[in-house]
């Protein structure tokens, strides 16, 4: 009996290990999180401006003591442009918008992924019909648009034309590492080393829809963090396309291609999507963007 024992543990271990699921490694981190205050932090204006309703992603940067927001806004239930816009915190929940918002409008700007470069500032930002762009700024303000972005399969020729959305970055080792969705059916994963092209390190999606319910219609990445040697994806995700109904959900991987997904998802319901986390003295925070911006800050187990 006891011998049987040994053989039925090691082989859950095996098939633990053999699905990916690991659920005989260590815990998750950012799985628990709780709301601060009762409604949102930041939102469109809801008047006659161009930011009467802001969506989809936007991004903080915490700099020199103080929060930076940048954001995508829009004045009609089809607007026929997304402007960006910029606004400043002390504390991370109370903001003031940029005097000179838009501070961005040449081109259709939405769904942003900011990060220092240097001295200065790199976006990436979806742009009409879900095509990506990417911008420079030296002072978070004045941005210079690069144009499209040029992704390519693993033999070198172009993707299929269609959109490419929610880009997302994370630089190792002097490569950049782009992931974006096609019409939200799955994440991609393409890499540069000089942001002029990119190249699939494979064509198939590297985080997939379901099985699980909640993910099963649609999925989007937002961001990359690293901790305790594990790579954490923040996606959102869609159960149902007739059901506008977003979740957050997290994933984790060892090599950025292969990724498992949590399975206590989603971890922010309610219609609370394109999550950020960023870090501060205090502690993580986890900021939700869509349809409006909402603080979350860790809860205990």
């Amino acid at each position: 009996m006891r011998r049987w024992r040994i053989r039925a543990a090691l082989l859950a271990v095996l098939l633990g290990a053999a699905s990916g699921a690991g659920a005989f490694e260590e815990p998750w981190a950012f799985a628990k999180w709780k709301p601060v205050g009762d409604g949102p932090v930041f939102a469109g204006t809801g008047e006659a401006t161009w930011d009467h309703r802001i969506r989809e992603r936007g991004f903080i940067l915490p700099e020199d003591g103080r929060y930076t927001l940048w954001y995508s806004g829009y004045d009609r239930d089809r607007p026929l442009t997304m402007s960006l816009g910029r606004a400043v915190s002390d504390d991370g929940a109370t903001w003031r918008r940029d005097d000179r918002n838009p501070v961005f409008r040449d081109a259709w700007t939405e769904d942003v992924f900011v990060v220092r470069d240097g001295e200065g500032y790199l976006m990436f930002a979806e742009g009409r019909g879900d095509i990506p762009h990417r911008l420079t700024s030296a002072d978070g303000v004045d941005w210079i648009d690069h144009g499209s972005l040029d992704v390519r399969k693993v033999d070198g020729s172009p993707i299929e034309p269609g959109s490419f959305g929610t880009p997302t970055a994370w630089l190792e080792d002097g490569v950049w590492h782009l992931f974006y969705e096609r019409g939200d059916m799955g994440v991609w994963l393409a890499t540069s080393r000089d942001m002029k092209v990119w190249t699939n390190v494979r064509d198939e999606p590297v985080l997939a829809r379901g099985p699980e319910p909640f993910d099963r219609a649609q999925v989007a990445l937002n961001q990359v963090v690293r901790r305790d040697g594990w790579y954490y994806a923040f996606y959102h995700a869609l159960a149902d396309v007739a059901v506008r109904d977003w979740t957050t959900n997290l994933a984790r991987s060892r090599d950025l291609v292969h990724w498992e997904k949590y399975p206590g998802n989603p971890i922010i319901g309610d219609n609370r999507s394109s999550a950020i986390l960023v870090p501060t003295p205090q502690g993580d925070r986890l900021y939700t963007m869509h349809p409006d911006v909402r603080l979350f800050e860790p809860a205990e187990e």
